[in-house]
């Protein structure tokens, strides 16, 4: 397990002028350490490219304390969890720091909301981006599709296997357990309800609504979602998302229902997005008449600020 810290400050005082206004007023300077956590077949930093693109730098350079975490890329919900709380405890051990503001996506979003569930005491704010929070249609079609124990299942365990080593040995990860067909149990919806039965702090208790932006356990809950699938006719991984798209009945971001992924307040879920476009993926290709998503990172860690989070 390994929990990077971002750090940026310093070449932001060398490079960033000091008239800089965003710097000046400390824009993304949140009160708790933010702390980035990825999704399935995730990273922090692949052979040197960020899987949140360019976003901790941004965070960084106008005021923030960004750490990026990296658990399993395949396992279940609460076994990423568990890394995850392990590595926000030491980080807090270490910086002093009394709480944490945790961002995931996808199934970062499940991850971070176990943390504030079992520990909401290390945890200001869980922000669910593109996060499956009620389960994915492409999980569920590829569980219905796949008998299990059969040698498709076996097959396609191998090939998953195969690329969360090869996400390992660029990441430097080896050290964190995999297991594909928990990560594919825990993303269907009936995995997710079951999860959710457990740990309900934030999820809506109605289909498409809105949950509660402070919970129970006094944690500040937020999400915001795409809802396209082809974004930007030079990305091409939009071919794929929007084959994955056609597994869903309703607005989705290739991978996740946007209905699925509110969590506490909703920001908006019809963002011209898809899935990668959320973390600003594949270097930055994305709608071209669409919010920056780097940008809605800035906003909302300045939406933090003012929260005094």
């Amino acid at each position: 397990m390994k929990l990077k810290f971002i750090a940026l400050m310093l070449f932001t005082l060398v490079t960033v002028p000091i008239t800089s206004v965003s710097a000046a007023t400390g824009y993304t300077q949140t009160k708790y350490p933010i702390v980035l956590v990825h999704g399935l077949f995730g990273f922090d930093t692949l052979a040197g490219v960020d899987y949140f693109f360019g976003i901790p730098h941004s965070l960084t350079k106008d005021g923030a304390t960004v750490y990026v975490a990296q658990v399993s890329a395949t396992n279940s919900s609460e076994v990423r969890g568990e890394q995850l709380l392990a590595q926000v405890e030491t980080l807090l051990a270490a910086t002093g720091a009394e709480k944490v503001n945790l961002i995931g996506h996808s199934h970062g979003g499940p991850t971070t909301r176990y943390v504030a569930s079992v520990r909401p005491d290390l945890v200001a704010s869980v922000t669910s981006i593109g996060g499956v929070n009620k389960g994915s249609k492409v999980a569920d079609l590829v569980r219905g599709t796949v008998s299990e124990g059969s040698g498709s299942e076996q097959l396609a365990v191998k090939l998953a296997q195969g690329l969360t080593t090869l996400i390992n040995l660029l990441s430097g990860g080896s050290d964190l357990d995999q297991d594909p067909l928990a990560s594919l149990a825990t993303l269907t919806t009936e995995g997710s309800l079951a999860f959710n039965q457990h740990y309900p702090e934030g999820v809506p208790t109605s289909e498409c609504g809105n949950g509660d932006l402070l919970a129970s356990n006094g944690v500040y809950y937020y999400s915001w979602t795409g809802s396209s699938t082809f974004t930007n006719v030079f990305d091409p991984t939009d071919a794929a998302m929007m084959v994955l798209g056609l597994a869903f009945d309703g607005p989705n971001d290739g991978l996740v229902g946007a209905c699925s992924t509110h969590l506490g307040k909703v920001i908006r879920d019809d963002y011209q997005m898809n899935h990668l476009d959320e973390i600003n993926g594949l270097l930055g290709i994305h709608h071209l008449f669409e919010t920056d998503p780097v940008t809605l990172y800035r906003q909302h860690a300045n939406r933090l600020k003012l929260q005094g989070l």
